[in-house]
């Protein structure tokens, strides 16, 4: 491991903006560390020094089938041991976010090109991996409910680098433990002070967060509810964002929502495509047929990878930002953040690679 990241150090200059990913879609039996020996693997073939690492695999993959009378505690065993295992494979000073949700949407490795997959059942998982970005400031962030202060100290914000920074221009946000009560409440706290007409917000609800930083690795209290999520600064950003709501539910509908995203005139190189979308949707919402809307997507973006989840609600708006960074809605509703059975798809540019 120690060669590995020598060797990517001295190639980073030349692959300096490049964003990377790993995908690790193995079948066959649940195994915990199934992920992070696939991860390894392909860490090897990657030529980049990362600084900022998202991660998301889904709740079978990352926690196994081990089978006990306390299974619970075991799959929660499974899932710190996992992601410690993880984490040792990445530099120390390395960001690093991990997710489970209850399904996957990644697109293989090997080619911005190849077709992303909707994987809404068996084992999957992927990572991303930011490189030191030229005019581009990459941070994690947790906010955790407070059970003793109903109130949200929006402080934290400014901490978080969320509160008076001009530069900031998307936040992706993910919700766990969203069935505790006051959960709801809490992310309306974390979401409504956010809501400015200059940043994209995106992102749902996952079943839990498994890393967050080398400094706050597994802080996640037991029974709390709360908000982790990536924040992206930096002038050269351009993001959009579309909602596909639930009357989007045959491939017409799809496509024509996926173009709204493309006449946003966001540059495609050097961009990224995210796919949040309830579990209520995916081959049950579009009568058996599989692959709906990562068809869409790849249909008027063949070029961009697109990465996601399926998850237990989404955060998301019809919302863009150009180039200069005046903002074109489409639609003159109040922006409503919250969601269910729909589907939020963001694009994501980074200024241009030198």
């Amino acid at each position: 491991v120690c060669r590995l990241w020598r060797e990517c150090a001295r190639r980073t200059l030349r692959a300096r903006q490049r964003i990377a990913w790993v995908s690790a879609l193995e079948p066959g039996p649940a195994d915990s560390h199934a992920l992070v020996r696939a991860l390894g693997r392909e860490l090897e073939k990657v030529h980049v020094l990362p600084q900022t690492v998202l991660y998301i695999a889904d709740a079978e993959t990352f926690s196994g089938h081990e089978e006990c009378h306390e299974q619970k505690k075991a799959r929660k065993r499974n899932s710190k041991e996992t992601a410690l295992a993880l984490e040792k494979l990445l530099p120390k000073r390395c960001q690093v976010l991990g997710l489970v949700t209850p399904g996957i949407v990644v697109t293989p490795m090997g080619s911005s090109s190849n077709q992303p997959q909707e994987i809404e059942e068996g084992e999957a998982g992927f990572a991303l991996l930011f490189p030191k970005i030229d005019g581009v400031k990459i941070h994690t962030f947790h906010f955790s409910k407070d059970v003793k202060n109903r109130v949200f100290d929006e402080n934290k914000f400014a901490e978080a680098g969320l509160k008076n920074n001009p530069d900031l221009r998307v936040v992706l946000l993910f919700g766990y433990n969203s069935w505790k009560s006051g959960a709801t409440r809490f992310l309306h706290q974390i979401v409504n002070p956010l809501n400015e007409k200059s940043i994209i917000l995106a992102g749902g609800q996952v079943e839990s967060f498994t890393s967050l930083t080398s400094e706050n690795a597994h802080a996640q209290p037991g029974d709390a509810c709360g908000v982790v999520g990536l924040a992206f600064s930096g002038p050269q950003i351009q993001s959009a964002t579309v909602l596909l709501d639930q009357d989007v539910a045959d491939e017409r509908t799809a496509e024509a929502a996926v173009q709204r995203l493309k006449a946003a005139n966001i540059p495609e190189h050097n961009s990224i495509g995210f796919m949040f979308a309830c579990v209520g949707r995916g081959y049950r919402h579009y009568k058996t047929k599989r692959n709906m809307e990562a068809d869409a997507f790849r249909k008027f973006f063949p070029n961009v990878p697109l990465f996601g989840f399926f998850g237990h609600g989404e955060i998301g708006c019809d919302r863009i930002v150009t180039g200069n960074f005046v903002l074109r809605e489409c639609n003159d509703i109040k922006d409503d953040l919250l969601h269910g059975y729909t589907t939020v798809m963001t694009l994501i540019h980074f200024g241009s690679a030198k």
